[in-house]
């Protein structure tokens, strides 16, 4: 399927759908000679795998990541290396009373319209559950941007549903199910999620994102944006709808001289550009908020139509997250990484030996 691979110098093509016999990823563009296992992708993975809460889709899958190909001896040749994620939970039978129906809100429709036919099982090739793969080959490009650069990414979920979430330390986004930076509010979301749940309804989420220790010049000018590339790949998650790069629309309301970050000899001010001006980063952090909408798979009864055109009510049964948003902090650091890499990697290519004798700026003040 056209539209599967991200990345120009570090490529990544998934492949499989959400019920067949197993998802993937090829990873082609990896530099040779870093040291990779299985192990160092799984962390990742066992993240944002189901099943982890009575928060989200009960679906129980392992999702243990196999290395096929690209590495030899323990290191990376320089070749391609493929993924394989085998799916072991599924339960295709959820799906039978949808074969001739579209549910509100999903690729259903848009599907049959461009292809002629879908795989209606789990949503087929555009479930979020083709996320994994996406974030263990993300795990290939931490590892690699974090020892060749000290590049690290971290995100948390600043917003579920209606309700604001308040910043209170990152050292509490991995003791709850919501990667929440608050300890706190945690009874708070887990009652508002129970209460959805029992409701047959779904909430969305804001997710926040940053990668840190950015060196200065990565990106292009025009089309080819650092600022760009990134709303263009967190845009290819499933159920995202709206990208901020630094204060994002907040800018709306802030005054020029507010919004401009100042520069001095000890660092920047303020980071409201998110790290990026001209589409090139400033070497401060790279920061982005995804809005990601409600789950679409419902109990609700929702007014839709078969593929006869005639009217329908569809009542979506079967094991969904009641907000993808809760998994959706290691996939967004995911997506980023693999921006981050793509873009360093063509950095490397054209200006590796350009030594500029403006001074670095600290990326921020002491």
């Amino acid at each position: 399927m056209a539209g599967s691979t991200l990345g120009t110098l570090f490529c990544t093509t998934t492949f499989g759908e959400s019920h067949g016999p197993a998802i993937g990823a090829v990873v082609d563009g990896c530099p040779p000679g870093m040291e990779l296992s299985a192990e160092d992708l799984q962390h990742d993975l066992d993240r944002r795998r189901p099943g982890t809460s009575r928060h989200v889709t009960q679906r129980q899958e392992p999702d243990q990541v196999e290395i096929l190909s690209g590495v030899f001896e323990g290191k990376t040749t320089g070749t391609p290396i493929a993924l394989l994620i085998r799916n072991t939970d599924q339960r295709s039978q959820d799906y039978q009373s949808i074969l001739d129906t579209f549910r509100p809100g999903h690729a259903d429709y848009t599907y049959q319209q461009k292809y002629g036919l879908r795989d209606p099982r789990g949503g087929g090739r555009s479930s979020a559950r083709l996320t994994a793969p996406v974030v263990a080959a993300a795990g290939i490009a931490k590892k690699w941007l974090k020892e060749h650069y000290q590049i690290e990414f971290m995100g948390y979920m600043t917003q579920l549903g209606e309700m604001a979430i308040l910043f209170e330390g990152t050292e509490h986004i991995h003791q709850n199910p919501f990667f929440a930076a608050n300890a706190s509010m945690i009874s708070q979301m887990e009652e508002y999620m129970d209460s959805l749940r029992k409701a047959g309804d779904s909430c969305g989420a804001k997710i926040f994102v940053k990668a840190t220790n950015m060196p200065v010049g990565i990106g292009s000018p025009i089309f080819d944006k650092l600022d760009a590339a990134i709303a263009f790949a967190m845009m290819g998650i499933n159920a995202v709808k709206g990208v901020e790069i630094g204060s994002g629309f907040e800018s709306v309301t802030q005054r020029g001289s507010v919004h401009g970050d100042e520069m001095t000899p000890t660092g920047f001010k303020t980071n409201h550009a998110g790290g990026v001006l001209g589409g090139i980063s400033t070497g401060q952090d790279l920061e982005v908020s995804i809005a990601i909408k409600p789950t679409s798979s419902i109990l609700m009864p929702k007014e839709s139509m078969n593929l006869q055109g005639q009217p329908v009510v569809v009542q979506t049964k079967g094991r969904h997250d009641p907000c993808v948003g809760i998994r959706a902090t290691p996939i967004a650091e995911a997506m980023l990484a693999l921006v981050v890499m793509d873009h360093l990697l063509l950095h490397r290519a054209q200006c590796a030996d350009v030594h500029s004798l403006t001074p670095i700026i600290p990326a921020q003040q002491p």
